[in-house]
């Protein structure tokens, strides 16, 4: 069954009056069932009850129960891990088989455990030279990482159990408390994991607050109150520019994993037929991901053999009901959504582009927030569809000259959170990889993801880094401590 309540201070709790709203499934345009519909007051007394717990309680201090702590939320998402899978098919449309790897799956075996293991592996405190700086006597000193804080957690739809667990893992790892707002179209996944926190772990009341809301303007007591010292975003440029901005006022560092246009950089060594067999990648989970290349780059000597050997990828490419095995493109996760994505689709057609498959509803889905699998070439990068995010089943073909121009159509871009590169020669690669500038790339269908991993972009894609080392330092404080060196004999 799906968890309707909040958990504030410990406690699984209605909203304020009583108030719910329905969460509907995007394949079927049928409800599923109620969730509690926060109030700004509700999303107050959620940081009230995290701020007690970071100032009242030993958690930040004690290494031992954080780490027992998150194994035993592990465990309990192990014990419901099939009904988490049916959620997220049913809430976010993820495509079985997705949930299987990325959705589900590959996080939940490492984004808890991995910060787990790291607490007593994390240098908490490094020396410094002994030093005597104004001749009043040598000085023994030390760098001190402590937690921040109450964290903000504000976690996207797209993939809502793989980023919130990513966010979780590291977040209560370094003794911080947090509160989280999941997203509206997808609230009971992270509903379901208040529960198991409340009735699975013996994590303190107050450490891990989630409240669920149909407003997003609930979301802006996050940003503004001056009881939370920190707040952690993934979502689009848009939403995180304003959090930014709101979270100014009480001078409140941000981590924000936000939007990206990326690029598939193929170069001119490479096999072109193997590695276009599957440029209808992009359309995965309907093109829902922030770091999925969008823009194909091909060499411009071989560009219609390129536009052939995408068209037969897509004309290829499984797409509808997400409970079907063989499907890895279900719905997009909302109707508002779906015409966003179309109305980027006549954009593309009206600048020029020209529509090779796809570029509309599909027929044969009379119901559910599908769009077909969109191919468009003779695209200028200076189009709106090879520069603004779609977040849909659309792959602009932008023609090269040679491995500067490359780089350059790349790099000519607001973001820089991801892309891949395919050649020959993996050194030739590394090479144009250097020259990039995004946050991530995989070379040659190398995946670089992993808890290890710090993820993050360039410029408009973001600020900071989740997951790794730098993932784990985001959410401390650094504190230079100085005391009297004893005397030596």
């Amino acid at each position: 069954m799906n968890e309707t309540r909040m958990l504030i201070g410990g406690q699984l709790v209605d909203a304020e009056g009583g108030a719910s709203f329905d969460n509907v499934n995007p394949a079927t345009e049928e409800v599923i069932g109620p969730v509690a519909d926060g109030t700004r007051a509700d999303m107050a007394r959620a940081v009230g009850a995290a701020r007690e717990a970071f100032d009242t309680t030993g958690w930040a201090r004690d290494h031992e129960a954080r780490k027992s702590g998150l194994l035993q939320l592990q465990a309990a998402i192990e014990a419901e891990q099939e009904e988490l899978r049916a959620e997220l098919i049913a809430e976010a449309g993820a495509p079985l088989l997705l949930t299987y790897g990325p959705q589900l799956d590959a996080p939940l075996r490492e984004a808890l455990t991995w910060p787990a293991e790291m607490i007593d592996a994390f240098p908490w405190r490094r020396a410094l030279p002994v030093k005597n700086a104004f001749g009043t006597g040598d000085a023994e000193r030390e760098v001190w990482k402590e937690p921040i804080g109450v964290v903000a957690v504000i976690v996207p739809w797209n993939f809502p159990m793989e980023i919130l667990l990513n966010k979780l893992g590291p977040v209560l790892a370094m003794g911080n408390t947090c509160v989280v707002k999941p997203a509206p179209d997808t609230p009971h996944t992270a509903a379901r994991l208040g529960r198991l926190v409340a009735e699975h772990t013996d994590i303190p009341p107050g450490v891990v607050n989630i409240v669920t809301a149909q407003d997003h303007e609930v979301g802006e007591v996050l940003s503004t109150s001056p009881a939370v010292d920190m707040v952690a975003f993934t979502g689009s440029t848009a939403t995180g520019r304003r959090i930014m901005a709101a979270a100014a006022a009480t001078v409140k560092p941000v981590f924000l994993e936000l939007g990206g246009k990326s690029a598939n950089i193929v170069l001119d060594d490479a096999d072109l037929e193997a590695t276009l067999a599957g440029a209808a990648g992009c359309c995965m989970h309907g093109g829902q991901g922030c770091a999925i290349s969008t823009r194909l780059l091909v060499p411009r000597s071989r560009y219609e053999d390129a536009v052939e050997l995408a068209r037969a990828s897509f004309e290829n490419w499984a797409y509808g009901d997400p409970t079907d095995p063989s499907v890895l493109q279900g719905p997009q996760i909302s109707a508002r959504q779906r015409d966003r994505v179309l109305g980027y689709i006549d954009q593309g057609r009206a600048e020029g582009a020209r529509v090779v498959v796809g570029g509309g509803r599909p027929d044969h889905l009379p119901r559910g927030y599908y769009v077909e699998p969109t191919l468009f070439a003779d695209v200028d990068n200076t189009m709106t569809i090879a520069r603004e995010e779609i977040f849909g089943p659309v792959l602009c073909i932008i023609g090269y000259e040679d491995d500067d121009d490359a780089v350059r159509i790349a790099n000519d871009s607001s973001y820089g959170l991801s892309g891949t590169i395919t050649s020959g020669d993996v050194e030739r690669a590394k090479d144009v990889a250097r020259k990039i500038r995004t946050g991530t790339l995989g070379l040659n269908g190398a995946i670089w993801y992993g808890p290890d991993a710090p993820f993050g972009g360039y410029k408009g894609s973001g600020i900071g880094r989740q997951c790794g080392i730098e993932g784990l330092e985001i959410f401390t404080e650094t504190k230079t401590v100085g005391w009297p060196a004893a005397p030596t004999t």
